[in-house]
C-alpha cells in the first residue's frame, strides 16, 4: 500500500467547538444501564441506585506526561483511559463512565484528534465504560488530556489505601518495571533519530517493554478475579509512581509498617535483560519506575490458598507494625528503609 505523503488536513476553526464534539463523538455507543443520558444536553444523568460511586480524574500535559515524536495519538487516547480507570479499579469498583476534556493548539488538524479519540473509543468498547461528556477548547502550548472516570462499587467490596493491619500479606499483579525500561528505550531512539534521521530503530526486542510504556492495560480482570476467589483486599493502590511510593502510601494511610522481599519482585524477562543493557538495577526500575498500572494490594493471612498459585498475583510481602517502618528485604537478608522516588511531575 503506497502511503499518502500528502494526507487531508482539516482545520478545527471549519467545525466549531459543538461540530467538532458531534463529529468526534459520533459513533459512541451507551452500554451501560446506569447512563440514562450521555453526551447531548447540559449534563450527563446517571443512575446508580443502590450502589457507592467512585470518582477520579487526571490530567496529562503535552511534554509533562507524554512525547508526541514517538507516542501515536490513538495509543495516548488508549492510554489516557487507563490511567484513569485504574484508579477505579483501585477501589475495588468497576469502572462505568468516563468525561473526555481537551485542550488542542492549532498545530492539530481534525484527522489528529480522531486518531487520539479512535484510541479512546478502543478503550470505552474494550473496558464497557461510556463517554457521557466532556470539553474542547484551544491551547496555545500544544495539546491536553483531562479525563474523569465514574465507577460502582458495594459499599462493603471498596477497597482504600487505609484498610491493612499488620500481619496481612503484600500483593502485586503482573510484573513490574517493564513501562520505565520501554521508556527508556523510546527515549533513546528519539535521540539516535535526533543525530541521524535517516536510522530505523528495531524495537521489536522490546515489543513487551515499549508495549507497557506506550499502551499499558488497566486490570479490570483482577477485580473480576478477586470477585470470584471471594477475596476483599483490606487496603488496595495502583502503582502509577513506583512500588516504593505506593507502599508507603499504604503504610502511611493505614498506619503500618511493611516487609518487602527483594527476591518476590516479579520482573518480566525482558525488563531484567533491557536493565542490563542499560547498566540500571532491575530492582531500583520496579522500586521507583512507575507508569505500570498494576494493582498493590493487602489480604488477610486467611485468604492466601485462596490466590495461592495464580500465575497473576505475586505475594511481596506483609505488612508490620508501624514502629518497625517500610523496609525491604535484600536477597542477602539485609534490611533497608523505602524511600519514595516515584514520579514528580513538578521537578525542573
Amino acid at each position: 500500500m503506497i502511503e499518502d505523503k500528502d494526507p487531508k488536513k482539516t482545520a478545527l476553526q471549519e467545525l466549531g467547538e459543538f461540530q467538532l464534539i458531534k463529529h468526534l463523538t459520533k459513533d459512541f455507543a451507551i452500554t451501560n444501564a446506569s447512563t440514562l443520558k450521555g453526551i447531548g444536553d447540559d449534563a450527563a444523568v446517571l443512575d446508580l441506585k443502590d450502589k457507592k460511586t467512585v470518582l477520579s480524574t487526571d490530567l496529562l500535559v503535552e511534554g509533562i506526561h507524554f512525547d508526541l515524536s514517538y507516542m501515536p495519538l490513538k495509543h495516548l487516547g488508549y492510554k489516557a483511559v487507563m490511567v484513569n480507570l485504574s484508579d477505579i479499579y483501585a477501589m475495588n469498583a468497576v469502572a462505568t463512565q468516563i468525561t473526555v476534556s481537551i485542550a488542542v493548539s492549532n498545530r492539530f488538524p481534525l484527522e489528529a484528534l480522531e486518531e487520539l479519540y479512535a484510541g479512546i473509543e478502543l478503550a470505552t468498547k474494550s473496558f464497557n465504560v461510556d463517554l457521557i461528556g466532556g470539553d474542547t477548547t484551544s491551547s496555545k502550548t500544544g495539546l491536553l488530556i483531562s479525563i474523569t472516570a465514574i465507577g460502582v462499587a458495594n459499599d462493603n467490596e471498596i477497597a482504600y489505601r487505609s484498610g491493612a493491619k499488620p500481619h496481612d500479606l503484600l500483593v502485586v499483579t503482573g510484573d513490574l518495571g517493564g513501562a520505565y525500561m520501554g521508556l527508556q528505550v523510546l527515549e533513546r531512539e528519539k535521540a539516535v533519530f535526533k543525530v541521524n534521521p535517516n536510522s530505523q530503530p528495531d524495537l521489536e526486542p522490546y515489543t513487551y517493554i515499549v508495549e507497557r510504556q506506550l499502551k499499558p492495560e488497566a486490570r479490570k480482570d483482577i477485580v473480576e478475579l478477586l470477585k470470584q476467589l471471594e477475596v476483599t483486599p483490606t487496603a488496595m493502590i495502583d502503582i502509577s509512581d513506583g512500588l516504593s511510593s505506593e507502599i508507603l502510601h499504604l503504610c502511611e494511610q493505614s498506619n503500618v509498617g511493611c516487609d518487602l522481599y527483594e527476591d518476590k519482585i516479579p520482573l518480566d524477562p525482558t525488563v531484567i535483560s533491557a536493565c542490563e543493557e542499560f547498566s540500571i538495577d532491575s530492582t531500583l526500575v520496579a522500586l521507583s519506575g512507575g507508569e505500570d498500572y498494576e494493582l498493590l494490594f493487602t489480604i488477610d493471612q486467611k485468604d492466601f490458598d485462596k490466590i495461592k498459585g495464580n500465575p497473576n498475583l505475586t505475594v511481596i510481602g506483609h505488612m508490620t507494625d508501624a514502629s518497625l517502618g517500610a523496609n525491604m528485604v535484600t536477597r542477602s537478608g539485609s534490611k533497608i528503609g523505602l524511600t519514595a522516588q516515584g514520579w514528580n511531575s513538578f521537578k525542573e
